[in-house]
């Protein structure tokens, strides 16, 4: 006899003995069974010409509802919720740079991520939502089914409640396919997590104004579309279980090609440059080597910075600025709010480096620390970097890999899109993000801080938090999406 335990539903592990499979189905799709790519593209127009939205940047004195404290300079919401703008001095034991302070968000709070799935003619489909962010240069991107913090579902600012929110507050009433707390931005972020959740439903849901059905493959295919799937899908899409046992026999079509190597990567059967159990002991390692103290500290007392009467900006004209924005729209829980928010001064890289070892498809990934980690250090991409920064830094501190990235030649660049970062804390900001394969007969200097892992390997990583960084889990997906590729390529 099955016991089943209170609240899981007794069709959980009959889902769950193909679930690899049923994953890698929806990401082949060539369409959806419920919208094909014309009718999306139709249907994100013609949402996207009705959003009347207006973003306005303004001066920190039309800030309504927010305030720079008297006795610390800290930027805060009057409710003490939501989040603020605090200073962090940095120290650390390690590197060409040894100590400095910034402004960083301060948001204890955890957010909800979260995309319902349900399989429609044998097809998983995704209930995405075509979401206005502030910070999003081109208004509305595709977002999860839910993104909310706790101020917004708990009704802080007094707005429309969060829809299909309670799928995801009661998630053992359903088949939960993923369910972990992951970091946010640790150099902007004071230790910020949010709950990634993927929710398979059985019942009939019906889309709201501004939700739309796709596969896993139809998003796969936007993810090649600049400005398009916004951050908070791309890190729920990597926690997908795409990974699992015999993907290669089942979808390759033989050959030495890179889509071959890629489903073996993302076989558990085949085999590793290096065991998972050593990629966790090397992770664990760094956090007990790196020395670095991230403290708290007022926003009065960073040094280096210059305020203005609509900017914080560091005193090089570099790195980023805190600004403040006027918001009306008429497609949020509420219709208008100001808020204070970050912004990039230039434009990131994130890249992969990937290669072929053996026939299966390895990752070269980067144990990298950031002041605002809870954990010290998380995997990164290869290069993480803002480019123009490096004006201001030694030249020690310029990025292993970043002129490989980008001095790539066109023909081993398998992906390149132009990519948003979360758009309701930065405004505008976004990243190149970039996967770049190296010959495998190359032997590339990889060094002690780096490590060549394969798919499968980061899925059982994406497991547990702490591990990938945001913008290793941005460039997972669209590792991930590279499935589709032509078999001969």
């Amino acid at each position: 006899m099955t016991r089943s335990s209170p609240g899981c539903p007794p069709t959980s592990q009959a889902l769950d003995s193909d679930l690899a499979a049923r994953v890698a189905r929806s990401a082949l799709a060539a369409d959806g069974t419920v919208t094909n790519r014309w009718g999306f593209h139709q249907w994100f127009a013609e949402y996207t010409a009705g959003d009347w939205s207006r973003v306005s940047e303004i001066p920190f004195s039309g800030l309504v509802g927010w305030r720079f404290q008297k006795s610390t300079g800290n930027l805060v919401h009057d409710s003490g919720r939501f989040f603020s703008i605090q200073g962090l001095r940095v120290r650390s034991g390690q590197g060409p740079i040894r100590g400095w302070s910034q402004p960083i968000i301060v948001q204890p709070e955890v957010g909800v991520l979260g995309i319902l799935v349900k399989e429609v003619k044998g097809v998983l489909h995704c209930l995405m939502q075509a979401k206005m962010e502030p910070g999003n240069h081109n208004g509305i991107q595709l977002s999860p089914t839910v993104q909310a913090t706790r101020s917004n579902y708990t009704g802080v600012h007094g707005g429309k409640p969060v829809p299909y929110l309670e799928f995801f507050r009661r998630p053992r009433s359903h088949h939960v396919l993923a369910d972990v707390l992951q970091s946010e931005q640790g150099s902007w972020f004071h230790r910020k997590r949010n709950r990634n959740m993927i929710v398979e439903v059985s019942e009939d849901v019906e889309p709201l104004p501004g939700f739309c059905w796709l596969s896993i493959g139809q998003l796969y295919e936007l993810l090649r579309t600049d400005d398009l799937v916004n951050m908070d899908a791309r890190t729920v899409l990597s926690c997908l279980p795409l990974a699992g046992r015999g993907l290669a026999g089942t979808h390759a079509g033989g050959g030495d090609t890179f889509r071959t190597a890629l489903l073996r990567s993302l076989s558990e059967d085949e085999a590793t440059l290096h065991t998972t159990r050593h990629i966790r002991s090397w992770i664990t390692d760094a956090r007990v080597r790196v020395e670095i103290d991230a403290t708290l500290i007022n926003l009065d007392d960073v040094q280096g910075w210059q305020w203005s009467a609509d900017r914080i900006s560091h005193e090089t004209g570099l790195f980023f600025d805190v600004m403040a924005v006027d918001v009306h729209t008429g497609n949020r829980e509420v219709g208008g709010w100001t808020q204070p928010m970050i912004h990039a001064r230039d434009l990131g890289v994130v890249a992969f480096l990937v290669q072929r070892i053996d026939g299966v498809l390895h990752v070269l990934v980067n144990v990298k620390a950031e002041p605002g980690f809870v954990d010290v250090v998380e995997l990164a991409p290869t290069v993480q970097c803002t480019p123009q920064n490096y004006q201001a830094l030694p030249p020690e501190a310029y990025p292993p890999f970043l002129d490989e990235v980008l001095g790539a030649p066109p023909d081993s660049v398998r992906f390149d899109t132009t990519l948003s970062e979360e758009g309701g804390r930065f405004f505008r900001t976004r990243g190149r993000y970039m996967i770049v394969e190296v010959a495998p007969d190359r032997d590339l200097a990889v060094p002690d801080d780096f490590c060549w892992v394969t798919l499968h390997q980061l899925a059982q990583l994406l497991q547990h938090s702490h591990y990938v960084n945001v913008q290793a889990r941005s460039l997972t997906t669209c590792l991930h999406s590279l499935i589709r590729q032509p078999e001969g390529c």
